[in-house]
């Protein structure tokens, strides 16, 4: 199983982006990736330079959000849904995104959850709860347009 590291994943999107940019063929993961780094204008610049993004700092302190950690998410999330796994996924996306008009804006309200099942399971020490996960994501899709 593939276990990057913070400078493995720093280097992924510094060059799914760099090979965006230069009209080089991506691989599909990249695409992705690449895809996501392009909605995100203003991490463009963190991810020009390979060198400045390794040595960046996001940690609580900073006050920084952490551009790696929020396009890692979009693209676990991506993931997720294209094999609809945990099931249900989908369908609670799609009715989110229905309800805020933008793919997008819905993945960021995944992403909430997403972050929730993960800090849950850190903190207990145990497997992210897929039954927490899609409770949440449920709730989301119930939820009015405010």
């Amino acid at each position: 199983m593939f276990d990057p590291d913070q400078a493995d994943v720093r280097r992924f999107f510094c060059e799914a982006w760099r090979t965006l940019r230069e009209r080089e063929p991506l691989a599909p993961l990249e695409a992705i990736a690449a895809d996501w780094v392009a909605e995100h204008s203003g991490y463009h610049a963190e991810l020009e330079s390979l060198e400045q993004a390794l040595a960046a700092d996001y940690g609580p302190s900073t006050g920084r959000e952490n551009p790696f950690l929020h396009l890692a998410m979009h693209l676990a999330i991506s993931e997720q849904l294209s094999v609809d796994q945990p099931p249900g996924i989908r369908a609670a996306h799609a009715q989110i995104a229905q309800r805020t008009g933008s793919a997008h804006e819905a993945a960021h309200e995944v992403m909430e959850c997403l972050g929730a099942a993960l800090w849950q399971s850190q903190r207990d020490r145990a497997e992210p709860d897929a039954e927490a996960y899609l409770a949440c994501l449920r709730r989301r899709a119930a939820a009015r347009r405010v």
